[in-house]
């Protein structure tokens, strides 16, 4: 379900006419070695890192475990949708407000997600953007609905990807 865009790049095709790169042993091709950003984005282990993050968001979230959905964010961030813009200057503001979504959810008949990852594009080894569809799971396994986000994923010095943008697209009609 994952994809990651990067058209060719990196994909082990010789191009160039007559060129060649220096030491290479056949002439009339270039030998491209992928860069960084598009072994991160190509690599499993990139995807995998970016689908644990959201599985923990998703299970801290829909818990109402404020303490554990901050443990993902990284402030300052940011959070736009219709209607909305808000600044998110510290982990206690992160806390407070999805420490009520279990609660909220539940009201809505709505007890469970999972983070089905629909497009995912690696900017650089650090920052990541993935498109996110959320479906809204009852108690019996049926679903009730969905929304989607896009989030802006980046990866501190300890390595660990951060929510530090999500532009909230909403539920769907």
């Amino acid at each position: 379900m994952a994809n990651t865009h990067l058209g060719n790049a990196g994909n082990g095709k010789q191009t160039g006419k007559g060129s060649h790169r220096a030491g290479s042993k056949k002439e009339g091709a270039i030998s491209k070695e992928p860069t960084a950003r598009e072994k991160t984005a190509g690599s499993k282990t990139g995807q995998a890192r970016v689908q644990q993050t959201l599985d923990r968001f998703a299970r801290a979230m829909t818990a109402g475990d404020g303490e554990a959905v901050a443990d993902l964010w990284e402030a300052p961030a940011f959070v736009v949708g219709t209607g909305m813009a808000r600044a998110v200057a510290s982990r206690q503001e992160v806390v407070e407000f999805f420490s009520g979504t279990q609660d909220q959810y539940n009201s809505r008949g709505i007890t469970d997600t999972r983070a089905e990852i629909q497009r995912l594009d690696w900017v650089s080894e650090h920052l990541v953007v993935v498109d996110v569809r959320w479906p809204y799971i009852a108690a019996n396994g049926d679903e009730l609905g969905e929304e989607t986000s896009t989030y802006t994923l980046m990866a501190g010095d300890d390595g660990e990807l951060k929510i530090r943008c999500v532009l909230m697209r909403g539920a769907a009609e």
